[in-house]
C-alpha cells in the first residue's frame, strides 16, 4: 500500500504541530488500534538524505497520533526536504502510512531572541487530519 501524501508546511523558528487521527474505515466509526505500534517520523533534506530535524511524536490510545517539531529544530531547515511517516506493529511488520514534501518559509523575526511567555505555545496550533 502506498502511503498517503501529505506535505508539511513550516516557518521556520516556530513550534509546528499536527495531529492525525486514524481511522479503519471511511465512515470515521472503526478506530485503529495503536496499542502495541512503535510510530516515528523523520524530516530528511531528500529522499535516502540524512535527517536534518527530530520529530517527537506522542500517541494517545486508540488513535491519535500528536507530532511536534519544535522552535529549536525548525530554526536550522533548509527551504525544502521529505517527510514520511512510519508504523512498525508488534511483529515488526513495517507500514508507512503518511509522506511528502516539506516547505520552509524563512522568518522575518529573529527566532533567537525571544521575550519569556506562559502556558503552551503548541495549544490551539494542532492540525486533525484522518488519512484514507
Amino acid at each position: 500500500m502506498m502511503p498517503g501524501n501529505y506535505a508539511l508546511t513550516i516557518y521556520r523558528g516556530d513550534d509546528s504541530a499536527w495531529r492525525f487521527v486514524l481511522w479503519a474505515d471511511d465512515a470515521k466509526t472503526i478506530p485503529v488500534d495503536l496499542t502495541g505500534f512503535e510510530v516515528k517520523a523523520e524530516v530528511r533534506d531528500r529522499t535516502g538524505g540524512a535527517i536534518i530535524v527530530p520529530t517527537e511524536i506522542t500517541v494517545t490510545l486508540p488513535q491519535t497520533i500528536d507530532m511536534l517539531l519544535d522552535h529549536d529544530a525548525t530554526r536550522d531547515l533548509p527551504a525544502s526536504g521529505r517527510w514520511d511517516l512510519q508504523l512498525t506493529d508488534a511483529v515488526g511488520t513495517i507500514a508507512t502510512i503518511l509522506a511528502g514534501s516539506v516547505k520552509v518559509t524563512g522568518d522575518i523575526t529573529d527566532s533567537g531572541t525571544t521575550a519569556s511567555a506562559t502556558g503552551d505555545r503548541r495549544a490551539g496550533y494542532l492540525l486533525e487530519e484522518a488519512p484514507a
